[in-house]
């Protein structure tokens, strides 16, 4: 078995994943899974790469996960082991075709709109500090979500982070990083070998973080052989065998500003 079910088939013995659906905009619901820990002290909202839209769905009480083998999506019950609340959102109901978030969604008002609700949610039922967590073509959202919604997140943190503007989305080197006022860690594996995520590009997004009070570059190496193609999970994109220690060093820096201790996890 691989090491990335071995965490999940572990972590769910002890903890609970519900299914949460909100009504965003006109007709359009924006669904998420959520787990929540004892005594959590802060929230992250993850966001998977690609389209975004990992078909959500819950069946008698169970959620079902059409797409779980993104980095963030196979890892969330880490998060929830290092007292986090993890709500791990899909795509809005009119966006689940095959292009899903591509394009220019992901830095569109609609998409800003639909994610203001899941904060404003967390923030009701935790009142808790809320990180926005993106991988690959998630961290399009997480941090164009933040740019624009920066007053209600604690801080961002970045993944396999895209820094090639294509058909598909937006260089994050070419948003307005200078409008980010939290604390941000970029996170990159030397070996990524997918062209829109080079890991050259973790310094060059630190760079553009201008205002944001303080910037943290981590860099990974080895892991697990790979099992997809350069810009697919399973392999160094997607952090492939070295989840739990990249999962660790995330929640040791969103500990470190947010008040909670460092022996959790």
């Amino acid at each position: 078995m691989s090491e990335h079910k071995r965490f999940a088939s572990s972590s769910q013995k002890n903890m609970e994943e519900k299914f949460v659906s909100l009504s965003t905009r006109q007709g359009v619901v924006q669904n998420f899974t959520l787990i929540e820990p004892d005594d959590a002290d802060a929230c992250v909202i993850l966001f998977a790469g690609g389209p975004g839209n990992i078909h959500l769905s819950q069946d008698d009480g169970r959620v079902n996960i059409g797409r779980d083998i993104n980095f963030l999506v196979r890892s969330r019950w880490l998060f929830a082991e290092q007292g986090l609340n993890v709500a791990v959102v899909d795509a809005p109901s009119d966006r689940q075709n095959e292009t899903g978030m591509l394009g220019s969604f992901r830095k569109s008002d609609d998409h800003v709109t639909d994610i203001k609700f899941v904060v404003g949610y967390l923030k009701e039922e935790r009142d808790r500090p809320v990180w926005l967590v993106g991988t690959s073509r998630g961290t399009e959202s997480a941090a164009y979500v933040t740019i624009r919604q920066g007053q209600n997140i604690a801080g961002l943190i970045l993944t396999s982070s895209i820094v090639v503007t294509d058909r598909n989305g937006l260089s994050l080197t070419d948003m307005d990083l200078d409008k980010i006022h939290v604390p941000t860690q970029i996170l990159a594996h030397k070996e990524d070998e997918c062209p829109q995520t080079p890991a050259s590009g973790a310094e060059l997004i630190a760079a553009g973080l201008v205002n944001a009070p303080d910037v943290a570059v981590a860099f990974f190496e080895g892991g697990d052989l790979p099992l997809s193609g350069p810009c697919d999970p399973l392999c160094a994109h997607g952090f492939l065998g070295i989840e739990r220690e990249v999962v660790t060093e995330i929640a040791y820096f969103i500990r470190s500003h947010s008040g909670f201790s460092d022996e959790i996890g």
